[in-house]
């Protein structure tokens, strides 16, 4: 892998670049302080990060199926947007990975669902304004991942092949998305993966554990040995 060229790589963000899932759930343990309940089960919600809020609370709120859902997701999401960047970091490896990317001249983009409102934000405390060559929103499209056209906008901004560039995720809908843009794939098993889920049926060309395992799996020519 890759049995192609490789002329760029995309990203998806929560779960694949960044841990968010704290500051998500600490979001929604103010949501549900709010309304008189204790807060949730971070380890057993964590895999529902990639969701977005509407996921997020509606497992978060499974029990109270009685709440005007669409006023508390607006709640939860100012209340978001005002502390999104307090525990949430890249994981570990990712900065490594990108640069060891940058310098051996691939382009990157992310290709993510969350919306401007959010990820540009994310971008700018993470440091990465100017890392990327784009950033493609789930606001920025007609319809967002598992749908290709968010991955075909990100290659034609690169522009790029899709049959040169691999897309790596770590939910289904990215894997989908790639493989229905025609992008070679991997799956981030470092990610917010449903312990119900086997990401080896999702049909992408790899599944790797960690972004160095990444890096040794691109076999890039004149590659540098992964270090720190």
């Amino acid at each position: 892998m890759p049995s192609r060229e490789l002329s760029a790589v995309l990203f998806d963000l929560d779960g694949t670049l960044i841990d968010s899932a704290p500051d998500l759930l600490a979001a929604l343990d103010r949501a549900r302080a709010r309304l008189g309940l204790p807060g949730g089960d971070h380890e057993a919600l964590r895999h529902h990060a990639s969701r977005g809020a509407a996921g997020i609370l509606a497992a978060g709120l499974a029990d109270r199926s009685d709440l005007d859902m669409e006023h508390i997701k607006r709640q939860f999401l100012d209340d978001y947007a005002a502390e999104l960047w307090c525990r949430t970091r890249p994981f570990s490896g990712i900065e490594r990975l990108l640069a060891m990317l940058a310098e051996a001249g691939r382009p990157m983009g992310i290709v993510t669902n969350k919306i401007s409102r959010f990820a540009d934000p994310v971008l700018e405390h993470a440091g990465w304004n100017g890392r990327f060559g784009c950033l493609v929103t789930g606001d920025r499209v007609a319809r967002p991942k598992p749908d290709p056209e968010a991955v075909w906008l990100a290659c034609r901004t690169l522009d790029v092949d899709p049959g040169q560039v691999l897309f790596v995720g770590d939910d289904r809908r990215d894997i989908e998305a790639g493989l229905a843009a025609g992008t070679m794939t991997a799956v981030a098993g470092w990610g917010y993966i449903d312990p119900r889920e086997n990401p080896r049926d999702w049909g992408a060309d790899m599944l790797v554990w960690s972004p160095e395992e990444l890096w040794a799996a691109l076999h890039l020519e004149g590659e540098t040995q992964w270090e720190g």
